[in-house]
């Protein structure tokens, strides 16, 4: 299965200067999205967006809310509910501010671009309606980075709901990318009370779609994605809850799956380690086959 509608035009020479050791791979950033679930008939629904086309990374594509870790998150002491930071640690590989940053990407850009919060005033409650005026002005400060998502728990005296998080995957964007991503992918459930809405500047549309169909339209080219938003909906299709989903969590492999590149019998393979379905063969000054 697959397509090749994810297969940006520029990567046929980007991929060749890397193979040839013309392209020196720019750092990746450290980057969260949350894979948002709630129940419907027999199988969860995904909360999913649609990049603007204008965007410069994926643009037209649809994803998960999602997007870099802000530094100011590392250090900063804030209320916390769920595993410890060291445990978030040990399982996302990483040092525990470092974890706690990550952790907070996660619940920070859901609240950003879905309107839901994964915090409470209690270690067992979540926050209800956050439409208000209020809330929005928060929210708008996040997004322009004028306020730390540390700050904003602090300011509202709200205790971060790192149990309502399963980490499930990590992808690291191609090493010939020009913006690179080391990117966790989380699983959550939609908190009873409050609604998702496109609360992002960065979509033009949002939905709700069952796993299996959003993966169907992808093999039919009705919806483009990147590769880790398709392999992430073909692993959710088994689960027929979200609380299912988020116990699965708990044993997923986090090693990062990063494309290869190589050249082999004159033209330059592309693969993905464990996802043969995107490999590309590309001939010499071709297009991928």
């Amino acid at each position: 299965m697959g397509n090749d509608q994810w297969f940006p035009p520029e990567w046929p020479e980007r991929i060749r200067a890397l193979a040839e050791g013309t392209l020196t791979p720019v750092v990746p950033k450290r980057a969260a999205t949350v894979m948002l679930l709630r129940d419907t008939d027999g199988f969860p629904a995904v909360h999913m967006l649609r990049r603007r086309a204008s965007m410069a990374f994926a643009g037209g594509a649809y994803a998960y809310p999602g997007g870099g870790v802000d530094p100011r998150d590392h250090d900063r002491t804030i209320r916390w509910a769920g595993p410890t930071r060291a445990w978030w640690a040990d399982r996302l590989g990483v040092d525990e501010t470092s974890a706690q940053a990550i952790v907070c990407a996660a619940v920070r850009e859901t609240y950003e671009e879905a309107g839901v919060l994964l915090a409470g005033p209690t270690p067992e409650t979540v926050v209800g309606d956050t439409t208000g005026t209020d809330w929005e002005v928060d929210r708008a400060s996040l997004v322009a980075r004028d306020l730390s998502f540390a700050e904003f728990l602090d300011r509202r005296g709200l205790v971060l709901r790192s149990d309502l998080l399963g980490a499930w995957t990590r992808w690291i964007t191609p090493e010939f990318e020009p913006r690179r991503y080391d990117t966790w992918f989380f699983v959550a459930a939609l908190p009873e009370g409050q609604r998702t809405r496109n609360a992002s500047t960065e979509a033009d549309r949002t939905v709700w779609i069952r796993p299996s169909e959003a993966a169907a339209a992808y093999d039919k080219g009705e919806l483009l994605m990147m590769p880790p938003t398709v392999a992430t909906l073909r692993q959710l299709v088994p689960y027929a809850t979200a609380a299912d989903a988020l116990r699965a969590a708990l044993d997923r492999d986090l090693t990062p799956v990063l494309a290869r590149a190589r050249l082999e019998d004159g033209e330059v393979v592309l693969s993905w380690p464990g996802h043969d379905e995107f490999t590309k063969h590309i001939p010499t000054g071709g297009a991928p086959a």
